[in-house]
């Protein structure tokens, strides 16, 4: 059925998710068809596919961003289907839309579900809407400093201060009083307005009340074609710089069994708000001292992190992807056992946290038992400055935690990079760290650990 439905499915993207989304395309007997970038053009995902096209130079704009480009490529190699990945163009309605009006089959969930969720405010009014728990925070988009002013006033101090649109964390920053917030809401403006350009009414900004002790938890849902929204457990995203996930773990070692069922629950209700269908993220934020949590976002995509979740319920989400875009609605046991934890491996000082681009001279890879590592790059590959410094994930899995801390000691200690600056040298820092090895953590174990 996926032959007929998909013929060859492109990957519109790079990388790492690339050359991880092509694996499962070809064990499931289907063409893999590459789309790259000059200065990509040496990177594994390339020649592991069966087709690869060349888009254009290498600033997004000119290549991954193209969605004429990437649509003529599809068209050319006789693609019937386009998986995203993660980042560039994975959220972006109107390439969904443009996927689905070109006959093709788009591998995400529908155009409408990513633009309701695309806005935060929107967002976040829907899913108060549908009984999930959200931060008192405004409604509407907050368009200039005085109403920012008043909004701070009416919700009290501390204040997260962020764009409506876009994620990751950019343009995010914490207000503790008045002048924090002018300085807060001037950094969300220009986020802003670089993300939606200048708007007639001005950049559309967010505020909601600041969870001092947070630890960011998300779910990982499932929407299939019978109308039914799936729970597959937790991921604890916390170990954090500069808002930006650096390692995760399944599952959450600092919530409760009553916790984690009622924010699984939620998950699912907002899925459901939302018609969601195929593989989606709930993000939320969790007070680590009440116990409590409310809803941060839903990134309507595969996450960076999906291998920890992967690695303790046994599944496989792109496969799951694929049978949910060809109208599959797959049993799914989803019984989450023992722990799994992802090291995201960056091109980048461990220290500040800067990127360090470079050829890579030295790569060795880690191997054993419950170690997986999902890498786009190999040795002889140039890490440019282009885009995203991520150079692999290191995950490992145990039966518990104390087991899947220690192979990540190992595997941490025997993945030897050389040429760019990286920072194992940090994740062999962090599994030292008391906090981290008790699992009493939350969003500022970073800025601690580098104070």
């Amino acid at each position: 059925m996926l032959t007929e439905t998909f013929g060859p499915v492109l990957i519109a993207n790079r990388g790492e998710i690339a050359r991880r989304i092509i694996r499962t395309v070809k064990r499931m007997g289907l063409r893999a068809v590459a789309v790259y970038s000059e200065a990509d053009a040496d990177l594994p995902f390339v020649r592991e596919a069966d087709e690869a096209v060349l888009l254009g130079p290498a600033a997004p704009a000119q290549s991954y961003l193209d969605v004429a480009k990437v649509l003529e490529a599809a068209r050319a190699t006789g693609a019937r289907a386009i998986h995203p990945g993660y980042g560039f163009l994975s959220e972006n309605t109107a390439f969904a839309r443009a996927v689905i009006d070109a006959g093709m089959v788009w591998i995400g969930p529908s155009p409408e579900a990513i633009d309701k969720m695309g806005d935060k405010i929107n967002a976040r009014n829907l899913m108060e809407a549908a009984g999930v728990p959200v931060a008192a925070g405004t409604r509407e988009p907050v368009t200039d400093l005085s109403l920012a002013l008043k909004a701070a006033e009416q919700i009290g101090y501390p204040v997260m201060v962020k764009t409506a649109g876009g994620g990751g964390g950019i343009g995010m920053s914490v207000a503790h009083d008045e002048d924090g917030l002018a300085k807060a809401y001037e950094q969300a403006a220009r986020a802003a307005s670089r993300f939606s350009g200048d708007a007639l009414d001005g950049p559309a900004v967010l505020l909601e009340r600041y969870i001092e002790r947070a630890r960011h938890v998300e779910v990982q849902i499932l929407g299939l074609p019978d109308g039914r929204v799936l729970a597959l457990g937790e991921r604890d995203c916390s170990v954090q710089r500069r808002h930006q996930k650096v390692v995760e773990e399944s599952p959450s070692p600092g919530i409760t069994p009553e916790l984690r069922e009622r924010m699984l629950a939620a998950a699912v209700r907002a899925g459901e708000a939302v018609g969601y269908l195929g593989a989606g993220t709930v993000e939320c934020l969790v007070d680590a001292d009440k116990q409590d949590f409310v809803f941060l976002e839903m990134n309507t995509r595969l996450q960076v992190e999906h291998p920890v979740t992967e690695l303790v319920t046994g599944l496989d989400l792109v496969e799951l992807q694929l049978r949910v875009a060809a109208g599959e609605s797959p049993e799914v046991p989803a019984e989450p056992r023992g722990h799994a934890i992802e090291f995201r491996v960056y091109a980048e000082d461990p220290k500040r946290f800067f990127p360090g681009p470079g050829v890579i001279t030295v790569w060795d890879e880690p191997t054993g038992d419950g170690v997986r590592v999902d890498s786009g790059y190999e040795l002889g590959n140039t890490v440019t400055p282009f885009y995203d410094p991520m150079m692999a994930k290191l995950c490992v899995y145990g039966a518990d935690r104390a087991e899947a801390l220690e192979k990540g000691r190992k595997a941490v200690a025997e993945f030897a990079v050389e040429g760019p600056k990286n920072n194992l040298p940090f994740c062999a820092e962090l599994l030292e760290n008391a906090q981290f090895v008790t699992g009493d953590y939350d969003t500022g174990l970073v800025a601690r650990m580098r104070a």
